[in-house]
């Protein structure tokens, strides 16, 4: 196998594409894969800092958010690019965001381990202090 260039690596298209059947909605969406970024800035969007300036989970719209990084049209340009737009997306049926969520996150690598992976540094102790804020 030839070693690449720094100039062959960035011109290579290494992106995915992927039908996904999704009878819920009559009909099937086109996923791609995520550039390193966007897994980057995903993976950076699942943390959030409160009102006490303490670090929490954000797991807010999870499905939808990822669902919408990964939904494209015919030209690979993303459907749902607004945080209205992935609200309204959130609002859709669980079982059709998950069956695109499953697919996309094999498409992408993101394991369940790397899920837990995320979330397992925010074990929070119990404190007088509201959850709800």
């Amino acid at each position: 196998m030839a070693i690449l260039s720094r100039e062959e690596i960035i011109q290579v298209d290494d992106r995915k594409l992927k039908e996904v059947p999704v009878p819920e909605w009559g009909g099937s969406v086109m996923i791609r894969s995520l550039t390193g970024r966007e897994r980057d800035d995903f993976e950076q969007s699942t943390v959030k800092t409160n009102k006490r300036g303490q670090q929490e989970q954000n797991f807010e719209n999870f499905r939808a958010r990822f669902v919408a990084l990964c939904v494209v049209d015919e030209n690979g340009r993303r459907l749902f690019q607004s945080r209205q737009e992935v609200a309204l997306l959130g609002n859709k049926s669980v079982a059709a965001l998950q069956r695109i969520f499953n697919e996309a996150q094999e498409m992408n690598g993101m394991s369940q381990e790397d899920v837990d992976e995320l979330t397992s540094d925010f074990e929070k102790a119990p404190d007088e202090d509201s959850t709800f804020d």
